[in-house]
This record gives C-alpha cells, sequence and structure tokens, in this order.
C-alpha cells in the first residue's frame, strides 16, 4: 500500500501555517541544556502539557499522519470553545513498545499547548479521541538529524543516540519508568526540503545528578 501523502490533504492550511510562522514567533517547550556532547545534548525540560493523540498503527510516518491530522482538527477548532489554538513546536512522536496489534509498537502523537493554555486546555471534542497530557519536569537526551523523519530511518537515528550514550557519562542512565521506547520530534513543515530539524529523544534517570533538577528553571 502506498504510503499517505497526508501534506496533500492539509496542503492549504500548511500553507497558511507557514504564512503565520513568518510572523509570529513560534512557542516550544522550555528546557536546559544541562550536558553537551558532539553527538548529542541532555537537556532538563520543565513541566508542561501536551495534548496526545494516541495511535495504533504499525508505521510511524502512517502514526504520524493520522495523529496529526486529529491534533491539527483540535487547534483549528474543534474543541469546547471552538477556539483557534496557536502552532507550536515540534510535533512529537512517541513510540510505545507492546501496545500496538500482537504486542508490536503503537505511538502517541503530541502537540505542546501554548503557555497561556497550560493551566487550561480547551477541552477537544469526543469523536477526536484526544487527551491532555502532563510531562513532568526531566531529562532527556537528544540527538539531531536532518532530512525526513521516516520509517526507514527513524530507528537507526535511535541507535545512533544509544551508541553516544554508552560510550558517555550518561551510560546505563536511560529511564526503565518512562513508558516509551524513544520519541521523534519534528520542527519543519513538509515544504521545507532544506535546513530541517528533526530530533530523537529518550528519557533519562537521573536523580539530582549532573543538574537534572527542576531548581533554576521556570515551570508554568
Amino acid at each position: 500500500m502506498e504510503k499517505p501523502r497526508w501534506w496533500l490533504l492539509l496542503l492549504p492550511s500548511i500553507v497558511l501555517l507557514n504564512l503565520v510562522g513568518l510572523c509570529k514567533a513560534i512557542e516550544s517547550p522550555q528546557y536546559a541544556v544541562v550536558h553537551a556532547e558532539q553527538d548529542f545534548e541532555v537537556r532538563l525540560y520543565v513541566n508542561s502539557t501536551w495534548m496526545s493523540a494516541p495511535v495504533n498503527e504499525l508505521s510511524f510516518e502512517r502514526a504520524t499522519f493520522f495523529g496529526f491530522h486529529r491534533l491539527f482538527q483540535y487547534i483549528q477548532g474543534a474543541n469546547l470553545n471552538y477556539s483557534r489554538i496557536a502552532v507550536t513546536v515540534p510535533v512529537v512522536t512517541s513510540i510505545v513498545p507492546g501496545a500496538g496489534p500482537f504486542r508490536s509498537s503503537a505511538y502517541a502523537v503530541r502537540f505542546y499547548l501554548p503557555v497561556k493554555l497550560q493551566a487550561d486546555p480547551p477541552v477537544p471534542l469526543d469523536e477526536l479521541h484526544l487527551k491532555p497530557y502532563a510531562w513532568n519536569s526531566h531529562c532527556v537526551a537528544v540527538r539531531k538529524f536532518s532530512g525526513y523523519a521516516k520509517d526507514e530511518n527513524i530507528a537507526e537515528e535511535a541507535k545512533r543516540l544509544a551508541d553516544s550514550l554508552s560510550r558517555s557519562p550518561w551510560a546505563n542512565l536511560s529511564s526503565t519508568e518512562s513508558n516509551y521506547s524513544y520519541s521523534i520530534a519534528q520542527y519543519d513543515s513538509p515544504f521545507q526540503f532544506i535546513g530541517r530539524t528533526n530530533e530523537v529523544w529518550a528519557d533519562i534517570k537521573v536523580s539530582g545528578a549532573d543538574g537534572c533538577n527542576s531548581s533554576g528553571i521556570a515551570s508554568y
């Protein structure tokens, strides 16, 4: 089956969102870099609220398409306030091991809520099957990669991050309490063909070491 070209379905709206982005700064979740090496860094993210779309799919690309489509309806007014919500970045797709059919992977696609909506986000319409997700302050190992995030390359990028961590002071500190194997953060529209920014994220479990605590960073 041919992979869905989701950007064709959302073409008019994506073009509009790109134009809006040129005129207004786009919000992102707040973090501080607590450790940096040549090929990865460790960030401490503060508490934040996201809107999450669970998706049972075998394909990362299909999951991102279907999840983002529901989230896009939500920010365009498919909520009980009938309000439009400002675009934020990144869109994050998290891999949920064993939650899909026959214990295959499933996914959660997430949209970061703007600061003014963090405490009280608009309630999504029931048919969208969305739910708020409270992201507690914690450390995340991050590896950047360019191009498009696809089924063919995300696992390799995650492996490269794991290899880098294994050779660093952060070896054996990946979180065993996380519900997700890893996440892919995408910052650009499909129409940005060069200079694209993607990241693979892996949760880090550290208690008060190497600056991985919430002191000194404002929380919403």
